[in-house]
Parts: structure tokens; C-alpha cells; sequence
């Protein structure tokens, strides 16, 4: 049966955009991201309000980056990363009660859904942009290892005014590298990531500081990161697929 040319557009839309997102992230799983659709945003921003743009990123490797800080990030943001498929139906389930009490309502985004967000799509909260996010995020955890997703977290996410990323944060907060930057630094960072533009991590506040603390003693509970494994030992993938309910569940909590 002949499609309608209507219909052949959209058709041909969607297979682009499967082709394009696919081979964008197959490609950014061993590629470096230099640039992020939030870098971009910020800056046009800063231009409008007719400030000189700011913008401060250097990507390394994993490596290259202080062993506290995925420890810390862990600690603050996502508790269960190493053992979940890029939602964290414990931790929704938990929101979607005290949101029933809070005014201000929580999310329980893990570090995958950020890291998604981060890479492929805008800040802005919309409907539209949370269907994406679950796409990207499921994506990610299908093509990229935890440590992959980690790396390219910490290395885009927003750490301060133009500043992204841990190396960058690292220079101009603690005029140090990212390697270099001790567990309660790390933990300063960690606590800012709710809002890097109003917490200052180089310059906390009573609040950042009772953060950090909290998130230092997280640190010692959490599992090690990344996880060692035994010599010889071949990684096996967590194929496990979303139940019904649990996809009712995420989605009622955006």
C-alpha cells in the first residue's frame, strides 16, 4: 500500500531521527563532548543580558579525574547509579509520597536522566522534553557503560557561572586540576549541583558546608566506584526491561 505524501514525511522524519540520535550517541560513547546544547543556551543568555559570555570547559579522561569525585556525586545525586537502568524506581516511588506533602515539589532524576539532558536537550522542564529525556536515557544505558555515563557527566555538567565540567570547576574554584581535588572538595562540588549558579562552591555557605558533611559521611557508605572486578572476568550487560507499572509510576511523578 502507497503511503500518502503526508505520511511519507513523517515516516521519513522519524527515521531520521532514530538514525541521527543513534549513530550521535554510538559516536559520543568514545568521543570526547566538547560542546553541549546548555553551553550554548548560557551564553546566548549571558549576550542578551549583555554580559561578556563565559565559557570554561576542558573534557578529560576518566582517569584524570579525582576518585572522590564520582564517590561524592554518587553520594549526593544518585545513591543506586551503579545498579540501575537509568531510572531509579525506589527513589520515584519515595518522591511521589513526600510530594504529596511538600508545596515544593522534588524530582528523583538520576544521573543518566542528567546526563541526557545535559548532552542532547535543553534545561527548560516541559513534557516534551522529559519524552526525550526518557529516550536518551534509555539509549545511554543501552550503548554506554556507567562509567562512560560518569565521565561524560562530570565532565559537562554545569558546576558554576560558565563553568562546566570537573576540570574547569577544578581551575577556577580550587586553582587546582581535576585530579587533584581532595574529598571535601569534591563533596563541596556535589553539594552546589542543585543549583551551581546561586551555591558557590569556592565560597559556601553555612548550608553548602552542612551539605558537604553529609555527603562526606554518604561517601563511606556508598559502594566504590567504579566497581572493581575480578581478573579475566567479562562484564555482563543488565538487559532488564521496565515493567508496566513501573513506567506509570515515572512518568506520573514528571
Amino acid at each position: 500500500m502507497k503511503l500518502s505524501k503526508p505520511l511519507r514525511i513523517i515516516r521519513n522524519l522519524l527515521l531520521f531521527f532514530f538514525i541521527s540520535t543513534t549513530v550521535t550517541v554510538v559516536v559520543y560513547s568514545f568521543m570526547p563532548v566538547y560542546v553541549t546544547p546548555l553551553m550554548i543556551i548560557r551564553s546566548v543568555q549571558q549576550v542578551f543580558k549583555g554580559e561578556s559570555p563565559a565559557w570554561h570547559h576542558e573534557w578529560v579522561p576518566f582517569d584524570k579525574l579525582s576518585p572522590h569525585l564520582p564517590m561524592a556525586v554518587i553520594a549526593s545525586e544518585d545513591n543506586r547509579f551503579a545498579t540501575h537502568n537509568g531510572f531509579d524506581f525506589i527513589e520515584i516511588q519515595k518522591a511521589m509520597k513526600e510530594n504529596e506533602k511538600r508545596k515544593r515539589k522534588r524530582g528523583a532524576s538520576t544521573i543518566s536522566q542528567q546526563t541526557a539532558k545535559n548532552v542532547f536537550l535543553w534545561p527548560q522542564s516541559s513534557w516534551i522534553r522529559k519524552g526525550f529525556e526518557v529516550y536518551f536515557t534509555w539509549m545511554i544505558e543501552m550503548f554506554w557503560s556507567k562509567k562512560r555515563i560518569m565521565t561524560v557527566y562530570l565532565n559537562s555538567i554545569e558546576m558554576g557561572k560558565g563553568i562546566y565540567g570537573a576540570q574547569a570547576a577544578a581551575r577556577y574554584k580550587f586553582h587546582t586540576t581535576a585530579a587533584k581535588l581532595t574529598a571535601g572538595q569534591c563533596a563541596l562540588i556535589a553539594a552546589t549541583l542543585p543549583n551551581p549558579i546561586r551555591f558557590d562552591s569556592a565560597h559556601p555557605s553555612s548550608y553548602i558546608l552542612k551539605r558537604q558533611g553529609q555527603i562526606l559521611r554518604l561517601m563511606k557508605l556508598v559502594p566504590k566506584f567504579p566497581p572493581e572486578e575480578p581478573t579475566g572476568s567479562k562484564k555482563k550487560r543488565n538487559n532488564k526491561t521496565f515493567s508496566c507499572e513501573e513506567i506509570r509510576i515515572f512518568i506520573h511523578l514528571q
